[in-house]
Order: C-alpha cells, then structure tokens, then sequence
C-alpha cells in the first residue's frame, strides 16, 4: 500500500458513519418573514438596522443616526433622496470621513445582504468612499435569495452589482478584524414598511 493510499484509509476509518443531517433550510414566506430574516442576519455582520413605518420617518431616523455618532448633519446622495428636511445633502461624492446615503434597490433575506446594481444615479464606487454609509430600503424589495434578485434584473446585468453585508472588513492584519478596510466602518439600514 503506498503512502497515499495509507492516509486515506485512515482518513476514511475516522469518518463519522452516522453525521446529525442539517436541519431542511425553510424559505420566508411572507414579506414579515423576510423582513425579520433580512434584519437578524444584517445585526449579525455588525449592521444597525432600523424598521421604518413610511417614509416620512428618514430624516429623522437619518439625523438620530448622525447624532448618536457625533457627525454633522450632512449626507452625501448621489441623486434624489426622499425628503431629508433638516439635513445638509451633497451631490458630491463622500470622502472617508462623510456619511453616503444609498437607496437600496433589492436586499437578500438569506444572507442580509444589500444589493445595488450600477445606475447613472447609482455609482458602484459609491459605497466605498464614505466612512458611513446609510442605505435605505422598501421592505417588498427583500428577496430570499440572490437568484431572486438576478431575476428581477430580467438579463440585462448592469457593469457592477455590488453586493454590501455589513462595514467593509479584513482579518489580513496579525489575523484581528479590523471595521473600514476597504469602505465604511459602519453601515445602518433603514427598511421602510410603507
């Protein structure tokens, strides 16, 4: 028996013969469902997320979020935002230091992942500029997986879909997480129940 031979026969008698079977994955049915999927499992990559009853609450919830930071009230959009009274808004691309505030066209309940595909209004460089980035997002805009939201994407893939769990991260360094390598350190999402 060569020695290849010999690692494998001992790899194969350690085998557990009778594993726990995982238990049957259950897709959300309802929009609720999906709603609480999408927000436990965004809370889980460090993701503050709020639920939002309308629209009208933004630029409140907007102003709560920069105040609990101690950051200035202006936000960086990259075209119209829903009514952000009270607010300093910029159409200039953020600066690492600066708070972007992203609509969120899709979001995938099973992974608590934002999904933004490139648009005029919707650059793919946007979300890893800012140092804080805010994403809002329509509660019937969650999907339960990333085929869903390829599909309603009917074909025509834009250039870029960037796909953001959570403050950009890396674990390169001495092996600790580190918030902020590559984009925000901290990303809040507004869902809108409206």
């Amino acid at each position: 028996m060569s020695g290849r031979d010999a690692i494998l026969a001992r790899i194969r008698a350690r085998r557990l013969k009778s594993a726990p079977r995982p238990s049957p994955y259950s897709v959300p049915q309802s929009p609720g469902e999906l709603v609480a999927q999408f927000a436990e499992r965004a809370r889980t990559v460090h993701a503050e997320v709020r639920l939002l009853h309308s629209v009208d609450e933004i630029a409140t919830a907007v102003a709560d979020l920069l105040r609990a930071r101690n950051l200035p009230a202006i936000v960086h959009v990259p075209a119209q935002a829903p009514g952000l009274g009270g607010l300093t808004v910029l159409n200039t691309p953020p600066g690492p230091d600066d708070t972007a505030l992203a609509i969120a066209p899709f979001a995938i309940a099973e992974t608590g992942t934002l999904a933004y595909p490139a648009a005029a209004d919707r650059p793919a460089s946007w979300h890893f500029r800012a140092g804080f980035e805010i994403a809002v997002l329509r509660a019937n805009d969650i999907l339960p997986h990333l085929e869903n939201v390829l599909a309603r994407l009917k074909g025509a893939l834009p250039h870029t879909v960037n796909l953001v769990s959570g403050p950009s991260r890396t674990g390169d360094i001495e092996q600790t997480l580190e918030l902020g390598a590559h984009g925000p350190k901290a990303l809040a999402i507004l869902i809108v129940q409206e």
